[in-house]
């Protein structure tokens, strides 16, 4: 699903973000991504989501090495991606359930099988009663699982999540694990950016960064 080989990302100034990255990821798998502030989680997470590229090296995700990807085909290859932002990018202008039809009327699926499927998505998250309400109306917590229904509504084979949990209580916390578990349960490949180890959970494999580079796989 994932190959990454000798990947380092330099930013002007000559400041190193990554440096010499090499590790796979299989299909199926679930993957936490950790580190401390600064050891380059986030800007693996752009190189991952075809944001940005790296300054040399290979990512290859599901056949496709996206250091060579023209820029007209990245739209093509993040519908079968699921992209969950810390910020998470919610459209408050727009209720919840158009929220989560926006990707859907992108990719140009009809309007009734879009509506089934965000209905499914909102239900999955527990917000199918919300679906009329604004985001700005939610919790953050509540907000995070909009996040989830959008990104997975086009039923992406891999799931990258950028420190999900980051602004969530203990209780909210959990709850979106839990999500990420029924996920990886039906296949779904995940990878998720996390600042906090203890959110582990069994059948999962970590990789470490320190300082850019990889320290534990």
């Amino acid at each position: 699903m994932i190959s990454a080989s000798a990947v380092t990302k330099r930013y002007p100034q000559g400041i190193e973000a990554l440096k010499d990255l090499s590790f796979e990821i299989g299909d199926g798998e679930l993957v936490f991504i950790t580190g401390h502030s600064g050891a380059g989680k986030s800007t693996l997470f752009h190189l991952l989501a075809a944001i940005e590229k790296p300054t040399s090296g290979s990512i290859v995700v599901d056949g496709q090495n996206l250091a060579a990807l023209r820029r007209g085909a990245i739209p093509y290859l993040r519908r079968k991606l699921g992209l969950i932002f810390q910020d998470q990018k919610l459209l408050f202008d727009r209720s919840v359930l158009d929220n989560v039809l926006l990707p859907l009327s992108i990719a140009g699926l009809p309007p009734r099988e879009a509506m089934r499927r965000a209905h499914a998505a909102l239900d999955k998250v527990g917000l199918l009663d919300r679906e009329r309400a604004w985001p700005i109306a939610l919790s953050g917590g509540e907000q995070q699982r909009l996040a989830i229904a959008r990104a997975v509504v086009n039923r992406p084979s891999l799931l990258l999540a950028d420190e999900p949990t980051a602004n969530l209580d203990r209780e909210s916390a959990g709850q979106i694990l839990d999500l990420f578990r029924s996920f990886h349960q039906v296949g779904v490949t995940l990878v998720i950016i996390t600042h906090d180890p203890q959110w582990m959970t069994r059948g999962a494999r970590m990789l470490r960064l320190a300082r850019g580079r990889l320290v534990d796989a």
